[in-house]
C-alpha cells in the first residue's frame, strides 16, 4: 500500500474525508428552537407544568397547526 493510500484510508477513517457518501446529510441546529423557547418561557413568566408550559414545549405545529407561542 502506497503512501497516498496509507493517508486517503486515515481520512476515510477518520471521517474527513468520505468518497462514498453520495449527498450530504443536512445538519440543523435545534438549540435556537429551545434558546428561543427559554427566552419566551423567562420574558413571559411561564412557569414549568403549566397548560402553558406544556403548550410552548410540546406543541406541534407541523402537525396540529397550534402556536407554540399562544399568538392566536
Amino acid at each position: 500500500m502506497t503512501f497516498e493510500e496509507q493517508i486517503k484510508e486515515l481520512k476515510v477513517l477518520s471521517g474527513i474525508y468520505t468518497p462514498y457518501k453520495t449527498d450530504e446529510v443536512k445538519q440543523e441546529n435545534i438549540s435556537y428552537t429551545g434558546t428561543e423557547k427559554s427566552k419566551h418561557q423567562k420574558k413571559n413568566n411561564i412557569q414549568p407544568g403549566t397548560d402553558e408550559w406544556f403548550k410552548l414545549w410540546f406543541a406541534r405545529p407541523h402537525l396540529t397547526g397550534e402556536d407554540p407561542y399562544g399568538k392566536e
